[in-house]
């Protein structure tokens, strides 16, 4: 954007205008009069400087408001396909269910499903008996945690009557 007001001033200028202004006002008011006229060359510069950061403010919230309308638009369109693709799948879905979800008969086919849980179950067992899986998952399904010798189970449960050591191992 050019200048609004753009004066070629120079040194030689500057000095003729000083000395006409030294004659005609004097030198008693010539300073006061220098300082008027800054204060009002100040003011003009700040009023210009206003004004070209009004404009660009302005166009810049021009620009924003275009950007934020293609983003509500691209915003609605993204959930339009969503919805549109959310009710196609879930009219598949409905549609696969009522067709194999009845057996011959018309209704629920139960022992597919038991059959189908109790499989499950068994791999889930089957895993966590042979993996290697962490303590605090073992604790918290139930399953042992640590494995007890033969001696060690014997010692744990031997009942209070019986003591260990009663002489010989054949006694």
């Amino acid at each position: 954007m050019p200048p609004l007001l753009m004066i070629d001033i120079g040194l030689t200028k500057l000095a003729l205008i000083g000395v006409v202004a030294l004659v005609v006002i004097g030198p008693e008011k010539l300073p006061t009069v220098a300082r008027m006229a800054g204060s009002l060359f100040g003011r003009a510069q700040r009023y210009i400087n206003e004004v070209k950061s009004e404009v660009s403010r302005e166009i810049e919230l021009e620009e924003l408001r275009k950007m934020q309308k293609d983003v509500q638009e691209a915003a609605s369109d993204f959930e339009q396909n969503i919805n549109n693709s959310i009710s196609e799948t879930r009219e598949s879905l409905h549609a696969a269910w009522n067709d194999s979800g009845t057996d011959s008969a018309g209704s629920f086919n139960v022992e597919q499903l038991a059959q189908t849980l109790k499989a499950k179950s068994f791999r889930k067992k089957k895993l966590a008996r042979t993996s290697g899986v962490p303590a605090w998952y073992k604790q918290q399904s139930g399953q042992k945690a640590r494995v007890l010798s033969g001696a060690a189970r014997v010692a744990k449960y031997r009942p209070a009557g019986q003591s260990k050591a009663s002489g010989s191992f054949f006694s």
